[in-house]
């Protein structure tokens, strides 16, 4: 027997309020959170939890739907070599959410599983009914509710779990089968703007996508300003430059819109989860930005344009985002090198 599930993760601000679920069936599926967390935190999370609800099932297969090419890559690919490099990346920096990332390997011990990556938001009805109750457990906390947990394999149905319990505070214990891992226990508490997103990237002219470079100042607009869509954009614009936002898949994801591509000053086409990866290894150096323009085309798009300056010498790009109900994501953006 074979046992499919969607495992999705979801997080108010990323860092923010954070939630993960993965689902069978709507008599079978789980979902749990923190107050502070990442939305790559939930979809390792939501991982683990598959893994360890199952535990007593050895002898079953396990086939789990994704939509994160970061967790997939990172279980079927990266991990070999991270361990064999003391959990370290090539360029020797430490892996992120390392403490998930062991918690998962040792959970695959002895079992049989494969991933089947499947696109966001696109319709399927695994994949929609785990994200919706991850949202749902980080919605949770960020209301300060209980959060749903569900019945997972054999629990009582619809059971409710307080938002004080799931995850407990910095340095207490956690339930067994709902460990929080340390560096979630110990990240800060503050809550973070409603207007701050996430993404990385970074530019080498042939080889690598090049959207994101390194600024000198982030001008992201003050907590309680009243900005405007033309500022805010910019503000993002300048956020996928610094080096902590390239680095970061989480950060990462909520900014890129599902649909985004990228052509490059090479004229190579880039996907979405091909920026990711390819970023999250080699970030890329300093640039200096020389804005351009900032133009909302209706209400709910703005188009940036601007001359970004590097070593390798100066380009004119342009970078188009749109609002998707709930906040800004950039859909295209393109670099034209400069003779």
């Amino acid at each position: 027997m074979t046992i499919t599930a969607a495992a999705d993760g979801s997080a108010l601000g990323n860092p923010g309020p954070a939630g993960w679920a993965w689902y069978v069936n709507d008599d079978c599926w789980r979902a749990g959170g923190w107050p502070h967390g990442t939305n790559n935190m939930g979809e390792l999370m939501a991982v683990l939890d598959l893994f360890r609800s199952t535990a007593h099932m050895p002898g079953e297969d396990l086939h789990i739907l994704c939509d994160s090419q970061y967790v997939i890559n990172s279980v079927t690919k990266w991990m070999p070599g991270w361990k064999r490099k003391g959990w370290r990346k090539s360029d020797g920096k430490p892996v992120m959410n390392v403490e998930l990332l062991k918690d998962i390997d040792q959970a695959l011990v002895g079992r049989k599983y494969k991933f089947e990556w499947v696109r966001g938001h696109a319709g399927h009805d695994l994949n929609e009914a785990a994200d919706d109750r991850a949202r749902a457990a980080a919605t949770a906390y960020q209301q300060g509710v209980a959060v749903r947990q569900g019945p997972g394999f054999g629990a009582p149905a619809g059971y409710l779990v307080p938002a004080a319990q799931a995850a407990p505070a910095a340095g207490q214990a956690a339930p067994a089968d709902q460990a929080v891992p340390a560096a979630v226990q110990a990240a800060p508490q503050a809550p973070v703007p409603s207007g701050r997103h996430e993404l990385f990237g970074v530019p080498t002219l042939f080889d690598e996508p090049d959207l994101f470079s390194e600024l000198d100042e982030d001008t992201t607009p003050a907590p309680g300003t009243d900005a405007s869509p033309e500022a805010i954009v910019e503000s993002l614009e300048r956020e996928l430059l610094l080096p902590e936002t390239r680095g970061d898949f989480g950060r990462t994801g909520v900014l890129l819109h599902p649909d985004f591509t990228e052509i490059g000053t090479s004229g190579r086409i880039w996907t979405r989860d091909a920026v990711m990866m390819s970023l999250e290894e080699t970030p890329g150096g300093p640039t200096e930005l020389e804005m351009l323009g900032a133009d909302r085309l209706d209400a709910q798009t703005v188009l940036l344009t601007y001359r970004s300056h590097t070593r390798s010498g100066s380009a004119l790009r342009s970078s188009l985002w749109v609002h998707d109900g709930a906040q800004w994501r950039l859909r295209f953006h393109q670099g034209t090198p400069e003779a």
